[in-house]
């Protein structure tokens, strides 16, 4: 064993040595409110119909390289212009990677804190320098003079704005946004993963910014099994990516269901209106809980800080009740004693609240 570890230390850089790797953690019997993912499935008509379009899937070719047929829906749905690139990726994952993959040696990369983990995990992995700047602690606002410091005095080569953000659920300052683009020598990332839930978007003002480039993902809308995200920016800046591409990244399965599923739109806007109504009505009833801080949200969860209680305590009452949602209590900073949790179906999110009201009412009589 210690000859294994001498080989691995000899070979690996010191930063992946230092990693912890991504954990996901084990939903089975769980009600599941961890993972930001839609709860609603298909009719089983459109099931039945899906399954029979897969009859012709020739698995035993290789998929399109470009997924033109899809990319083409994409870009009919999102009315991008032909001026614009489109690059679709095995998830957002894979295209923040191509981007980090693609900067000189020792580059900066820059997003607020507390953001999406993979921004980092990613810069990490790829030895680049990572610079997270603090959002402001009352309502994760962006500090705009201080990221425009930063911006000058580090100079990054790529800033992620995730919008609206995770964990916090918030949208940044429009204006803000612009204002750094303007301000940024390099690329500006703005990640629209919660798209489906929010009437905000920096899709239309891609043309008016070189260096804005907006990434997308279905896996909100209710395809996260599938592992589909696209960049849209200039076209110059999508053909530099192309080039380290892996071929053939989105495999067949992933290419007939989602183009079939985004020709079946009207569900997944029915359920994507059913989310945001959940959402509103799951705040409501959060903020009633005097022991809780709710944050607006403009996603598919909402985040909320535990008062006077532990919410590490409270993560495992839920947890001991199976409702499974995301703890971030043990961050250090403003998520401080903070959990998320995703709002699902109606009955899903009655039994977090009960489960919840039940934690407060039995700690309370014991104090």
């Amino acid at each position: 064993m210690e000859t294994i570890k001498k080989l691995s230390t000899a070979i690996f850089r010191k930063k992946i040595l230092a990693m912890t790797a991504y954990q996901v953690a084990e939903a089975d019997g769980f009600i599941k409110l961890d993972a930001m993912e839609n709860p609603y499935g298909w009719p089983n008509d459109l099931t039945d119909e899906w399954l029979n379009t897969l009859r012709n899937c020739e698995i035993n070719r290789y998929p399109d390289p470009d997924a033109r047929q899809l990319n083409n829906k994409l870009r009919a749905m999102n009315q991008i212009p032909t001026e614009l690139g489109v690059l679709l990726g095995n998830g957002s994952d894979e295209i923040i990677q191509l981007l980090l993959m693609a900067l000189t040696p020792n580059a900066t990369v820059m997003a607020p804190d507390p953001s999406f983990v993979m921004y980092q995990q990613i810069s990490d992995g790829l030895d680049l320098n990572f610079h997270a700047i603090p959002l402001q602690a009352n309502n994760f606002a962006l500090d705009l003079p201080r990221f425009l410091k930063a911006i000058d005095e580090i100079k990054p080569k790529i800033i992620f704005l995730a919008y609206p953000n995770n964990p916090t659920g918030n949208l940044f300052n429009a204006s803000e946004i612009r204002e750094i683009l303007n301000h940024a020598s390099g690329l500006v990332i703005v990640d629209e993963a919660y798209a489906p839930f929010t009437d905000s978007t920096f899709m239309t003002e891609i043309i008016d910014f070189n260096n804005l480039l907006v990434m997308r993902t279905v896996s909100k809308l209710g395809l996260a099994g599938l592992r589909l995200g696209y960049l849209v920016g200039q076209n110059e800046i999508i053909n530099q990516l192309n080039k380290i591409r892996l071929p053939y990244n989105i495999n067949v399965l992933t290419q007939i269901s989602t183009l079939f599923a985004l020709s079946n739109y009207a569900i997944f806007e029915q359920q994507t209106q059913l989310i945001r109504q959940e959402r509103t009505t799951l705040t409501q009833e959060l903020k009633k809980i005097s022991h809780l801080e709710v944050f607006p949200s403009e996603a598919n969860f909402i985040l909320f800080r535990v008062l006077n209680h532990s919410a590490s305590g409270l993560f495992t009452f839920l947890k001991e009740q199976q409702v499974l949602v995301k703890s971030l209590a043990n961050n250090k900073g403003p998520l401080t004693n903070c959990l998320r949790v995703t709002v699902g179906k109606a009955e899903e999110n009655q039994a977090f609240l009960t489960a919840l009201s039940h934690y407060f009412i039995v700690h309370d009589q014991a104090n």
